[in-house]
């Protein structure tokens, strides 16, 4: 697998130019799609280009088609290819100061491995919030998914570590949807799953199909919260000082919006 960014319309007239056949689009996450020989070439209207098939040919075509300026080469390889039941799982939110925790797994076959390729999940790094909630639910109908979010005021109130927590989400997810081999995007302290990988959501598609579900509860956790303070909290770690300062003139409960054992909030509460 190989993928282009920066991929216009005019960019795409390219592929024809090379030799490539258009074809039905079977996403509506895509502008066009073409095949030459053992190589599909799925062009998403975010500017993504993805290249799939025979290694060798599809190698070939990326050399080709950068020397054409079709567009900046950003990844090569592809998916590890499992045999049997995999569980991915990811989490959202456990760098972010506002919000709680976010953990959700997916499990996947041969054949829904190759329908979430098909979706674009390689793909979701680039989508806009209202894609990636478009995507979520494509992905809840084709394969088993299971999210858990646990609000601030859950996590403040909860003994140990972020570690503690994140460990404790991950397994459960993993347990509600076994059997299958538990793949886990590895972060530090990670003591769960029986594959425990860095970067997984780029390796194994159902951890970066389970990336996209956490992300899209992260969103829905954020936007709830919001609706409880009464503003717009921060996601991530811009304008959070701003945001503490509103809390604490709203009279709000820090433990109902915050993660209390940051550093940040403790410095803040004095």
């Amino acid at each position: 697998m190989v993928v282009f960014e920066q991929v216009d319309k005019e960019k795409i007239q390219l592929l024809v130019k090379d030799g490539f056949v258009k074809e039905e689009a079977k996403t509506i996450y895509e502008a066009a799609r073409f095949r030459k020989g053992e190589v599909a070439v799925i062009c998403y209207t975010s500017g993504t280009a993805l290249l799939q098939g025979n290694k060798e040919a599809v190698e070939q075509a990326a050399q080709r088609l950068q020397k054409m300026n079709f567009g900046t080469l950003v990844h090569s390889g592809k998916f590890r290819q499992e045999n049997g039941l995999v569980i991915g799982s990811d989490e959202s939110l456990k760098g972010d100061t506002f919000g709680g925790l976010v953990v959700a797994a997916v499990k996947a076959d041969k054949d829904i491995r190759e329908q979430l390729m098909e979706l674009g999940v390689a793909d979701s790094k680039t989508l806009s919030d209202q894609q990636m909630v478009s995507m979520a639910e494509k992905i809840k109908k084709i394969a088993s998914c299971e999210v858990r979010s646990m609000l601030p005021e859950e996590y403040n109130k909860h003994h140990g570590t972020v570690t503690d927590r994140l460990n404790q989400l991950h397994a459960q997810c993993a347990q509600y949807l076994l059997p299958g081999k538990h793949i886990v995007d590895k972060y530090p302290g990670c003591a769960v799953g029986e594959v425990q990988e860095e970067k997984a959501e780029s390796k194994y598609v159902e951890v970066a199909a389970a990336s996209i579900l956490a992300r899209v509860g992260a969103l829905q956790q954020m936007d709830y919260l919001s609706m409880l303070a009464g503003f717009t909290l921060p996601k991530g770690s811009t304008h959070v000082k701003e945001a503490l300062l509103e809390l604490k003139k709203r009279e709000l409960e820090f433990i109902r919006f915050v993660k209390v054992d940051f550093k940040n909030v403790k410095e803040f509460l004095g």
